[in-house]
């Protein structure tokens, strides 16, 4: 009854609910429930936080250590508007040059900083505080730079430093060539063997990582800015190390990197040389050369798709007339290079390479010198002396030499007694005296019986001599029978010059003059008979390669006659014209043409191929000028019939035959193109008064020059000192005879493992540009190598020419050049070079595309064209046209290989920090950061395995004295 009473009641309830409230009360009620209780949650939540809160506080001042003042007043002042920073933009003291500056600071933070910062931050701060830093680097460095004496950097460091990267160059293709057969490729063999070279002679350190290794390059980049920024930095603001870091990446990647990447790159360096002589046009005979001698089959294949482009276009053309002649002799020239080329790839591709010396020597049909123009010619008498000195007749060639220079001193000497005989001022025992001690000194080295070697002459004319010397006075021919005897027998003795004319020293001496004939026979090496009959525009000069890439049997035959002569008016002046017809007929075809000359031009060319050829002066005979009535008819067809026969005798086939070179001259004369003139009647004027005189004195030079050391000096200081006379002369020139070292000799100092900054002479270093240029000779052309014969008169050569110059101003003149180099104009221009290079027109240079391949080897081929043009022929006369080429070719080469060229580049680099902080020990540095070299490690090992030996013995030797003491 209970559960039912509680059960009705309990229903009736919820009904008078649900009516009294409606069906939804329900869930209304259980809502109020709920936000009861979760208020009531709220509320004891935050009642205890606030308890929580002020209990920590108690507990805070009760026994907790205060808070750091630090973060607050880090808060306030991040909260304060940012003050700006004021800038110096002063950095060297030159507005020319700060100007410039300031524009490479602001471009490299756009470019490089910029451009990502903003997307974090919009703080100008850090950005002003890293140009601050900048700025105050550079500021530091042109306050060193100020106090940097460059001179010697620039006079005596670079020019060492780069004659020391050729010697490296030079001797690792020497040490390719020993080796014969290589495993590599060519360009990595040459690579590695040149940094094996440079750690033999550096010692201490190697380049090879740096320069073949792109990740350690950029680390050696990074450390070596590290270190300048610790110099040129405050420390406070180098201890911070974010913006440490963001200059130091800025300098390496953004600046250094790229500029040494430029400046080693071959094809930008082959273009700046192209730029640099751009004013020389290219020579014909030069390119050939090139071609013959070019050992890349890449240039070779670049030329010949261009000469075929070229070809093609020419063939293309649709012409008639006189210019139908013109293409054809361009088609002609087109297809004789493209013939060239071939050739050379399958030599090189068939590796049948010819010793064209051997093919030369054997062949036999050589020019023939005479042994008295050997005797007179500096690069003549090299190659004879190194003959003679083979064969052991050293001494008679040695004592021709030495009395024609006793005879040209004793000659001028008794001129200068004359001249001070005649004013009055006797001095003649003492002069008598010196001539005497001259004289004994020459027969006491080469005729007495104590002489070694000595003279092989008739006996009784070396008595006669020695009476003569003993009881009359010396005369500048008391030599001259016996030195026509020692000549006849150079001359006519088997051993001497008949041998000499057999030997291969007589071919290179042939290639050296240019005098290399064109021989006859086909120079295939397949055997298959390929051959070509040379340039269409002539025979030009020939190189050793020539010898085995000769023509055939087919000969271009050259005939040419004035058919008509006349009288033109241009411009108010009146000439007369004659018309030459000219027939050149190959054995494929016949050519025929007209070209039109003035007797100008017949005057210029005469003048011009006599110069070239001597031996024509006196055959070929120009008509004479005439001043009045030169244009009357008969005269006209006087000289016109005049004119025909120097024609033909010039055509004649014999006359071809003894001058083979004459044929491009004559060529380029009957061509049917305008005549380009040569030198004006005015030069050649002066040429024949200063020639003569040159001559003179290039004769008396050499034949001084030429006697051994000793000799010479007191030849040279009896010269110069004579009217003096003083008895200390005296005896210095007597000790000289009496005290005659050996007979020239090569010098064998080891120059293969020794840098070339030490010493070059005794007397050269203060003299900056005879240094110089020694030093340069030396290394380009291997004078050192060769004779010191040649060396020592190409020395005195250029002594006298500088002297001649600039006399005894010109050291003076080279440091003013030096300040004017570092002045602040030519500072700010190299600025503006850098900045217009990086950022043209105010905006960062995009990398440029690398060009094409066959561009790049056409250009190539086009440096070496105009370095080869550019050399002038004088030097070619001093050291010969065959060693002036090699030398040349060899510092192109040299140029082609970006890791050797990024080498110099830090060699100079490293050389320059060096010169401007002296006190910061950046040797030892250097040394350091080149430590991991693998060819240092190498060095060594194989230093180490050599001495180990030699340390054993030496402790065994200690050991074995140990015990016998014992």
């Amino acid at each position: 009854q209970t559960s039912l009473s509680i059960w009705g009641w309990g229903s009736l309830g919820l009904v008078l609910f649900l009516v009294t409230f409606g069906p939804f009360a329900i869930f209304y009620f259980a809502f109020y429930i709920l936000c009861f209780v979760g208020g009531g949650f709220v509320v004891t939540l935050l009642f205890g936080k606030s308890n929580s809160e002020k209990y920590l506080e108690q507990c805070e001042h009760s026994f907790l250590p205060c808070t750091s003042v630090g973060i607050p007043k880090c808060i306030e002042e991040m909260k304060r508007e940012a003050r700006p920073i004021k800038i110096d933009r002063r950095l060297t003291g030159a507005n020319i040059i700060d100007e410039p500056l300031q524009q490479v600071i602001q471009f490299s933070l756009r470019d490089y900083v910029q451009y990502w910062y903003y997307t974090l931050s919009d703080d100008e701060s850090f950005l002003l505080e890293i140009r601050q830093a900048l700025q105050y680097a550079l500021v530091q460095f042109s306050a060193r730079s100020k106090e940097t004496d460059w001179q010697p950097y620039f006079t005596t460091r670079l020019v060492d430093d780069f004659g020391t990267h050729l010697r490296v160059f030079r001797k690792a293709q020497q040490r390719i060539a020993e080796k014969g057969d290589q495993m590599k490729d060519p360009a990595e063999e040459l690579v590695d063997t040149f940094f094996e070279v440079e750690v033999e002679m550096e010692k201490e350190v190697c380049r090879d990582l740096v320069c073949t290794s792109p990740k350690d390059e950029e680390g050696f980049l990074r450390d070596l800015c590290e270190v300048l920024l610790y110099i040129l930095l405050p420390p406070g603001d180098f201890q911070n190390k974010i913006m440490r870091y963001f200059v130091r990446e800025i300098l390496s990647r953004g600046i250094l990197l790229p500029l040494i990447n430029q400046l080693s790159d071959p094809d930008y360096i082959n273009q700046y040389v192209i730029w640099m002589i751009r004013d020389s046009n290219c020579n014909y005979e030069a390119f050939m050369n090139i071609i013959k001698l070019s050992d890349n089959i890449g240039e070779l294949e670049a030329v010949k798709d261009k000469a075929s482009e070229e070809l093609q276009y020419l063939r293309s053309l649709d012409t008639a007339g006189d210019d139908i002649n013109t293409i054809k002799n361009q088609i002609n020239s087109l297809l004789y290079v493209i013939k060239v080329c071939d050739s050379r790839i399958q030599r090189l591709q068939s590796g049948k390479e010819i010793d064209t010396v051997k093919l030369a020597a054997n062949f036999g049909k050589l020019c023939t010198v005479p042994l008295d123009h050997i005797l007179v010619d500096n690069v003549a008498l090299q190659f004879f002396m190194d003959y003679m000195q083979q064969t052991g007749g050293q001494a008679h060639l040695f004592f021709w030499m030495t009395v024609e220079g006793y005879r040209v001193t004793a000659q001028q000497q008794l001129e200068v007694l004359q001249s001070r005989q005649k004013d009055g001022k006797h001095q003649t025992n003492q002069t008598k005296g010196l001539l005497r001690a001259a004289a004994f000194g020459v027969y006491e080295q080469y005729l007495s019986e104590k002489a070694s070697p000595r003279v092989n002459i008739d006996d009784n004319l070396v008595a006669k001599l020695a009476e003569t010397l003993n009881h009359e006075d010396p005369t500048p021919e008391i030599f001259d029978d016996i030195q026509r005897k020692v000549y006849e027998l150079m001359l006519r003795d088997e051993r001497f010059y008949p041998s000499f004319k057999q030997n291969v020293l007589y071919v290179r001496m042939l290639a050296e003059l240019d005098m290399l004939k064109d021989p006859s026979f086909r120079g295939s090496d397949d055997g298959e008979g390929e051959s070509f009959n040379g340039s269409p525009t002539g025979s030009i000069n020939l190189s050793l390669d020539d010898l085995s890439n000769v023509p055939s049997d087919e000969t271009v035959q050259l005939h040419a006659y004035i058919s008509d002569t006349g009288v033109c008016n241009d411009h108010g002046k009146t000439y007369a014209l004659y018309a030459i017809t000219v027939h050149r007929r190959n054995p494929n075809s016949e050519e025929m043409w007209k070209t039109y000359r003035r007797y100008s031009d017949f005057h210029d060319f005469h003048m011009r191929i006599t110069e070239q050829f001597e031996n024509l002066a006196n055959i070929l005979k120009l008509p004479g000028k005439k001043t009045f009535n030169n244009m009357d008819r008969e005269f006209l067809e006087k000289r016109k019939k005049d004119l025909n026969a120097y024609l033909q005798l010039l055509l004649n086939p014999e006359m071809m035959k003894a001058s083979p070179a004459l044929a491009h001259y004559v060529y380029d004369f009957l061509e049917n193109k305008a005549y380009s003139k040569g030198k004006g009647d005015f030069a050649r004027k002066m040429d024949t008064f200063v020639n003569p005189l040159r001559n003179s004195m290039r004769n008396v030079s050499n034949a001084v020059k030429s006697i051994p050391d000793s000799l010479a000096e007191g030849m040279t200081k009896m010269s110069d000192n004579m009217g003096k006379m003083s008895e200390r002369l005296g005896q210095d020139i007597k000790q000289s005879f009496f005290k005659v070292p050996p007979l020239i000799q090569k010098t064998y100092s080891d120059p293969d493992h020794c840098r070339v900054a030490a010493p070059i002479d005794d007397n050269v270093d203060d003299n900056i540009p005879l240094r110089v240029m020694l030093l340069l000779m030396d290394e380009v052309f291997d004078l050192k190598e060769r004779n010191q014969w040649l060396r020592r008169n190409i020395k005195n050569l250029l002594q006298q020419l500088i002297r001649a110059t600039y006399g005894d101003t010109i050291n003076r003149k080279i440091v003013d050049h030096v300040d004017w180099m570092t002045s602040p104009e030519q500072v700010a221009d190299a600025v503006k070079r850098f900045r217009d290079a990086f950022w043209p027109n105010g905006i960062l240079a995009e990398t440029v595309p690398r060009r094409d391949k066959a561009v790049r080897m056409r250009t190539r081929v086009a440096g070496k064209t105009k370095l080869l043009e550019v050399m002038p022929d004088e030097l070619k006369h001093i050291i010969g046209a065959e060693t002036t080429r090699k030398g040349i070719l060899r510092v192109f080469e040299m140029f082609q290989h970006s890791q050797l060229n990024k080498r110099m580049v830090y060699v100079f680099l490293e050389r320059f920090l060096e010169t401007l902080f002296p006190q910061n020990k950046f040797p030892e540095l250097f040394n350091k950061l080149h430590s991991r070299s693998k060819q240092m490690q190498k060095y060594k090992q194989r230093l180490h395995s050599t001495q180990a030996p030699s340390l054993q013995k030496s402790l065994l030797v200690s050991h074995i004295r140990l015990l016998m003491h014992l």
